[in-house]
């Protein structure tokens, strides 16, 4: 028979053929790292466990979030008999079973039933129908996962009796804290082989397992494994490095070159908005997916796209602008990777867009007349006079409304004498800026004013 790698470093426990992952589950709540709001001190969830008064519950969220983790810590605390119920492999047949043996417990131990369904929104409305009057009568606890949202995947009388948690997926120092944990424990982690993880390495760890603490230890095992298997077990108690080509081999997929903080981080955002600026939808798109899968914060981009739809398109199309705040809100309300489709679908829109720098223009040439002129008075006429001595001053004399003139429009002085015949906004002749520009000029021919601005 062929010993596993690990087994032959000093003959470790036999709990070690059991996945990482699941030897580091958390056994309370005290070792339950993420999800802080629902499970931290003085949670709904944190006191219906220490009281033990458990209600039914479905755990929504992604995978490796935690929600099986949460019905074994119920299980483990509650003095209820707990039964653990897979919806892919279980049928009516079992769901009889499990009545029963509800019943069974209530009559001979006077223990109340706690159901844990995996994946319940693989049972079918029969299935979940036969829960439900058992849940209703209280027989039954009912606690669900599901990684589907259950308001489409749960029959409405189910899911009325039974309280909706949605779990996020695990930030990336969450992860990187379950990482770190794991390599440090020795009872049931990777302690006793004395690891270490290189910066670069635990990032590029972290970055590819999108959330999930499963998918992060289960890669953390075989990077691990390839570790000792490259580099031999320590000879001592000195620590053999677990190196980002070992999280490459482990989880086959290439780090790309990014630092969130060094040149490559600035280069990739200048290419991306020279490419919206260009013009060029599939530039940007290519640059925009590679800031994403290196690991960028999406709502960096989409706070560069936001400043972009004013400095690059401004009036010109001012649609965009709307739609690169729209893409930042949808981001933070779907999060990832969903989300990314509205920072793709505003960066083809605005690549695409009628592109305009007047106001970037304008308003840098407006700070640079003020830096220059200092604070100038406001012109009298265009003074507010809610006092009588302001009226008597001349505050607000000879203004007029524009309202009551036609078109709405009248020829009349608002910026400091010493600035009256003084231009800082210049309207291209396209996109939307082009109606902008037909106004201008002929409310500067009105006005008496050169409609071609040095």
């Amino acid at each position: 028979m062929t010993q596993d790698l690990f087994e032959s470093i000093n003959d470790p426990p036999v709990a070690e053929s059991r996945p990482l992952a699941e030897r580091m589950r958390p056994r309370n709540l005290q070792e339950f790292i993420g999800q802080s709001e629902m499970v931290g001190p003085g949670s709904l969830l944190a006191e219906a466990i220490r009281h033990d008064r458990i209600f039914s519950i479905i755990f929504w969220g992604p995978p490796g979030s935690g929600k099986t983790t949460l019905a074994r810590i119920i299980a483990k605390d509650s003095r209820s008999y707990f039964v653990h119920f897979s919806a892919v492999l279980s049928g009516m047949k079992e769901i009889r079973g499990v009545i029963e043996q509800a019943h069974e417990q209530l009559k001979l131990n006077r223990r109340r039933t706690i159901l844990f369904v995996d994946e319940i929104h693989r049972f079918n409305k029969a299935q979940q129908d036969a829960f439900l009057q058992h849940v209703e009568s209280g027989l039954l606890t009912l606690i669900g996962a599901t990684t589907e949202n259950p308001s489409f995947e749960v029959v409405p009388a189910l899911l009325s009796r039974c309280r909706v948690m949605t779990l996020k997926a695990l930030t990336d120092g969450d992860l990187d804290a379950i990482i770190r944990q794991a390599l440090e424990d020795d009872e049931r982690g990777l302690g006793r082989y004395h690891l270490s993880l290189d910066d670069d390495a635990g990032a590029h760890l972290v970055r590819t397992c999108d959330g999930d603490a499963r998918t992060a230890l289960n890669n953390l095992e075989m990077a691990a494994f390839l570790t000792l298997a490259r580099r031999g077990p320590p000879s001592d108690h000195s620590r053999r490095r677990i190196e980002l080509d070992d999280i490459e081999n482990a989880i086959q997929q290439k780090a790309l070159q990014y630092d969130k903080t060094g040149e490559e981080h600035y280069n990739l955002i200048s290419a991306f908005h020279k490419s919206l600026r260009g013009s060029d939808p599939d530039a940007a798109l290519y640059w925009l997916a590679r800031m994403l899968m290196a690991g960028e914060d999406p709502l960096f981009v989409a706070r560069r796209m936001v400043r972009f739809a004013s400095e690059d398109i401004g009036n010109a199309d001012p649609y965009a602008l709307r739609l690169a705040v729209a893409a930042m809100e949808a981001f933070r309300f779907i999060g990832p990777p969903e989300g990314e489709l509205a920072l793709a679908q505003a960066a083809v829109y605005m690549a695409t867009a009628a592109k305009s720098n007047s106001i970037y223009m304008a308003f840098n040439k407006v700070q640079e007349v003020i830096r220059k002129t200092g604070t100038l008075p406001v012109p009298l006429h265009i003074r507010n006079a809610p006092t009588r001595l302001m009226k008597e001053l001349g505050y607000g004399r000879d203004y007029k409304y524009a309202h009551d003139y036609e078109g709405g429009y009248v020829a009349q002085a608002y910026l400091p004498d010493q600035l009256k015949e003084q231009y800082f906004y210049t309207a291209q002749d396209r996109g939307y800026e082009k109606l902008i520009k037909q106004r201008l000029d002929q409310w500067r021919r009105h006005a008496g004013r050169n409609t071609k601005p040095k």
